[in-house]
């Protein structure tokens, strides 16, 4: 039997009838209320901070400073280098808790106050006067590199807090030198935020008894941020720290990281010996978590006179923001240089990326992670390739596509491709999007008055394999199997296919399967649900604890049957001697266990195992989406028509499941796409910190997808999957603007267009084209 089938989510009823249980659903006794008091500057000295007036107000229980804790012991929240990946940035730029000499960005964190009451802390907070020379500030990339350009850190004249270089210089240059053709393009990848339905917030308590902490927040996995909390900011050991994450309305990656919040109410809450609670509010998430993307892309393509793929050459200029968020630092080095060059073969890449230092935000991992810019620019240079060379734009991607015979393939980027079959993704992709009833559409489309353009992207991700993730299986009291993982749910629907898969190895009902997450004191070793990672790291170890518990059932069986182990089968849900109708089902078999008294040497007391998935295999998710877009001329406006989205995700444990993450990806990537951009002004002030400002698509924004699957099983992990949360990013971005720009081509104007393709650039574009002022 197929583990595969497209299971309905068994956690939606729980949440659409409103018993979803967030941090802001929780208030614990005698808790009190914490508000931040923030920096209306970008850049600026502080010269004081008077807190006399707030301190008096009615109320207030504590008003804490940099100062308060520093002379606690915690320190500022650090930058970590990967695993396997050790770079060191040449200037340290860690996020402080709390503002601590200068502010470096608007709605920078400079003061706690706590009451008893949100409204007493807040009217507190009105009370905190901050004298704070003003400085110079840069806040756009390209423009902090420039001679001149204000300095955030004294220590970064330059604002470039690392260059770093990857491929073959030489070899790139070579093939540069000797190509027939060379297609060049500038790209940004604009400034955006994950914008999760709910903000974050968090509670923390505090026992001195014990001198432990206790931290309720949403997060994508309570021991990363155990990790990062106790051994690099409290500096306390993990045994006095207990992190909790209940149910989390969306994440993306930007609550994978403990922020200065977090931890300046854990101080708070270990001076005033009770719980506080803080509510961000969607302002304060628009202000100061992590944004995202922001880089600047120079793009160069060699091709030889057949249109064979010679080299690729990309500079990247990538924000970072003022500080360095946990992984900020190495998301495009890492993630953006591994996706080169893509699914095509390409002997050689040459990537330098420059990690600039600006005043705004952090910026951080946030669904696609660098990957998505890798498919970007690689499918952007395509397209303008086929049109300056004259070529059809599938023809020159069939030429050069790596065949499937051709797996494993070693990239130039370093990576071994285990495998993938581009070419059938490709096929799939062109037939179910009707690629060539496109001129009848685009007929139609004149007829209306409407410019009518079509995009692809065929695109590959380097997710996973971060080191390690363990799962438990235990059997429970009540009859059932609890399995127990140190990833997260975020909206995945980690309930439905984690229980699929243990009751498709058990033979046992889905119901009797219960997902444990999100306890620090009981969830195994493991680092959080990030990269796409949650099924083949968590899911791997699920399955090899599977097998354990199966390994251990065959010999308490033998001994409780009064057989030996080698006659004894297991299959649907039961261990049964082989030839007769001799058996015992495997819940029943540990309900057995718990109740027996010694048992023979040899004999386990309980089914009860760990599986641990250690691996440094990268896994490559891949895919071909294809995007229809009509724009009206008279007013700019692009309009998403059709859209196809074709996915290798290896084995699709739940395609039903898979189709939804792909659908949700491509409408973040419309966004992005087509209207979401983080504005600041020259001063650093932002213009976009509310839903009034920032855009994000509404149900009529995104169309009806059509969504299709090609499996080719991964052969880095026993479940043979690949990965599926980031996927409809990095296909939609590439496919909405190449049809953005296919559109602008048809219509005379060059198809040289940015994100976001709002309707005032797009109306601009075709008024250059024609000449009007």
């Amino acid at each position: 039997m197929s583990i595969a089938k497209p299971t309905r989510r068994r956690e939606d009823h729980r949440f659409l009838t409103g018993g979803g249980r967030y941090a802001d659903d929780i208030d614990l006794p005698g808790q009190a209320c914490a508000v931040f008091v923030r920096s209306p500057y970008a850049h600026g000295v502080i010269r004081g901070i008077e807190l006399d007036a707030a301190r008096a107000a009615p109320g207030v229980l504590g008003l804490y400073v940099a100062a308060d804790l520093e002379a606690a012991g915690i320190g500022p929240i650090p930058y970590l280098p990967m695993p396997k990946f050790p770079l060191a940035t040449q200037i340290d730029a860690p996020r402080p808790v709390l503002a601590s000499g200068r502010v470096r960005h608007v709605g920078e964190p400079v003061v706690l106050v706590v009451a008893e009451s949100l409204a007493e802390a807040e009217d507190a907070a009105e009370l905190v006067a901050l004298d704070i020379d003003a400085l110079p500030a840069v806040t756009n990339t390209a423009a902090a590199v420039q001679p001149g350009a204000p300095a955030v850190w004294d220590e970064a004249p330059d604002n470039i807090g690392l260059t770093w270089h990857g491929g073959d210089r030489a070899a790139a240059e070579a093939a540069f030198a000797h190509a027939a053709h060379v297609t060049r393009l500038r790209l940004v990848n604009n400034r955006v935020v994950a914008n999760p339905i709910e903000p974050r917030t968090c509670i923390a308590s505090y026992e001195a008894a014990s001198e432990s902490w206790q931290l309720i927040a949403a997060s994508q996995g309570v021991q990363y941020m155990l990790r990062v909390l106790c051994e690099h900011t409290l500096r306390a050991p993990r045994e006095r720290m207990l992190v909790f994450t209940h149910d989390v309305g969306g994440a993306f990656g930007v609550k994978e990281q403990p922020y200065p919040e977090d931890i300046a109410i854990l101080h708070a809450a270990r001076v005033l010996g009770r719980p506080v609670k803080w509510r961000g509010t969607r302002t304060e998430h628009l202000l100061s978590d992590n944004h995202a993307r922001d880089s600047v892309l120079d793009a160069a393509l060699a091709l030889d006179a057949e249109g064979h793929f010679l080299a690729v050459r990309l500079e990247v200029l990538n924000a970072m923001g003022a500080y360095y968020s946990v992984h900020g630092p190495f998301v495009t080095i890492r993630n953006t240089t591994n996706g080169l060059p893509l699914v095509y073969r390409t002997p050689a890449i040459d990537v330098t990326v420059k990690l600039v230092l600006s005043n705004t935000a952090s910026t951080g991992p946030y669904r696609g992670a660098g990957r998505e810019a890798a498919a970007y620019v690689m499918e952007r240079l395509v397209d303008q390739a086929a049109r300056e060379t004259g070529r059809d734009p599938i023809a020159l991607r069939r030429q050069n596509l790596i065949p499937a015979e051709a797996m494993p393939y070693q990239s130039p980027s370093g990576r071994l491709y285990d495998s993938g079959d581009f070419a059938r993704v490709l096929d799939h992709a062109l037939e179910l999007a009707d690629w060539d009833g496109f001129a009848a559409r685009e007929r139609a489309s004149a007829a209306a008055g409407l410019i009518r353009g079509r995009g692809l992207c065929s695109f590959l991700e380097c997710v996973g394999g971060l080191l390690y993730e363990s799962a438990d299986i235990r059997f429970n009291e009540a009859g059932g199997v609890d399995m127990v993982v140190a990833t997260q749910s975020s909206g995945q629907g980690h309930e439905t296919s984690f229980a699929q898969l243990v009751a498709h190895r058990f033979g046992v009902p889905e119901a009797a399967v219960r997902l444990r997450q999100g306890d620090s004191r009981d969830v195994p070793r493991g680092l959080a649900s990030i990269a796409s990672r949650s099924m083949l790291m968590a899911g791997s170890a699920i399955s090899l604890a599977c097998d354990a518990v199966i390994e251990k059932g065959r010999r308490a069986a033998a001994h409780l049957l009064e057989a030996a182990e080698a006659d004894l089968e297991f299959a649907d849900g039961e261990f049964r001697i082989a030839g007769t109708d001799r058996g015992i089902a495997l819940l029943e078999l540990a309900r057995r266990l718990r109740l027996e008294g010694s048992l023979p040497e040899g004999v386990p007391a309980s089914l009860d195992s760990t599986g641990d998935f250690d691996t440094e295999e990268l896994n490559f998710p891949n895919g071909c989406h294809v995007c229809e877009v009509e724009i009206d001329p008279t007013t700019g406006e692009v309009r998403v028509d059709r859209y196809t989205a074709v996915d290798d995700v290896g084995v699709a444990i739940n395609p039903m499941i898979v189709h939804g993450q792909v659908q949700g990806g491509v409408a973040q990537g419309l966004g992005q796409a087509l209207m979401e951009h983080i504005v600041y002004d020259a001063e650093g002030q932002l213009l976009s910190a509310s839903f009034m400002d920032y855009a994000i698509p509404r149900a009529t924004d995104v169309p009806a997808l059509e969504v299709g699957l090609v499996e080719v099983p991964a052969r880095s992990n026993p479940l043979g999957v690949k990965g599926a949360g980031e996927s409809g990013v990095s296909g939609s971005l590439a496919a909405v603007m190449n049809a953005v720009a296919d559109a602008l081509a048809r219509a005379g104007a060059v198809p040289e267009i940015d994100m976001p393709a709002t309707p005032e650039k797009v109306w601009l574009a075709l008024r250059r084209k024609a000449g009007a002022s």
